[in-house]
């Protein structure tokens, strides 16, 4: 996460900062120019300024993320398939079940319908998604706050201060952002209210398109796989085919 916002700050600072009359107007020929020239302008601090808050939402939110992510496609899907297929055991006409002898006696091998495992894969988007934007969506409310003074954060800058006072000006942002973001919290009837407003319509705007990504690869993948991809998951006394 650390490398991943070295290389989007630069990113972040041209969205922030971007301007649609200073392009309309005719001083750049192309975006490129426009971001050449801002970068030029408001130099390495303004290019990392609230690079911090960054680093905290991306590194939590994306932690969230896959940890949600694995936990629902894994463990949560091998549970559901030994509990479901486990009741089968006796039914001769079975499918799913086929016993396995070893040295030590038979083993039943369940081979999950191959609808379960994508079915769980959406699941685990969806769940994953929610759960990243319960840290991310408050987080870019108060990033969205602490970027409204880097205009005075790069009139600093172009200064060419000394880096004591550059960074006492930088710890006095994060501070007059959180008062600000103390007064419409406030006004807000509270934190919670503040931090999570919008929170449903986000959401609901990231989930396909993540859930439906993850399903589209593993159908792909299970159109295109060799037998050599056939992996073995032993849990509860069973082994789970997968494919």
């Amino acid at each position: 996460m650390c490398v991943e916002s070295v290389v989007a700050a630069p990113l972040d600072a041209l969205s922030v900062r971007f301007r649609t009359s200073e392009v309309l107007s005719g001083k750049y020929t192309s975006m490129w120019q426009y971001g050449r020239s801002k970068l030029h302008e408001i130099g390495p601090r303004g290019v990392f300024a609230g690079w911090g808050l960054s680093l905290v939402k991306d590194s939590f939110g994306y932690a969230a993320f896959f940890a949600t992510f694995e936990y629902v496609k894994a463990q949560a899907y091998y549970s559901f398939v030994t509990k479901y297929y486990g009741e089968l055991q006796g039914n001769l006409f079975s499918p799913v079940l086929t016993p396995k002898l070893d040295g030590t006696g038979p083993i039943d091998i369940i081979k999950p319908h191959y609808a379960i495992e994508p079915t769980f894969l959406m699941l685990a988007g969806v769940a994953a998604s929610i759960c990243q934007q319960v840290v991310q969506h408050p987080l870019n409310l108060i990033q969205i706050v602490h970027y409204k003074s880097l205009a005075f954060l790069d009139s600093q800058a172009k200064m060419d201060q000394p880096k004591a006072a550059m960074l006492r000006s930088y710890y006095g942002a994060y501070r007059k952002t959180y008062e600000q973001c103390l007064v419409y919290a406030r006004r807000s009837a509270g934190w919670r209210r503040w931090l999570y407003r919008g929170f449903l319509v986000t959401t609901i705007k990231q989930v396909p398109s993540t859930s439906a990504g993850l399903v589209i690869f593993e159908l792909v993948r299970r159109r295109y796989g060799s037998e050599a991809e056939l992996v073995k998951i032993k849990k509860d006394g069973y082994d789970i085919l997968l494919m």
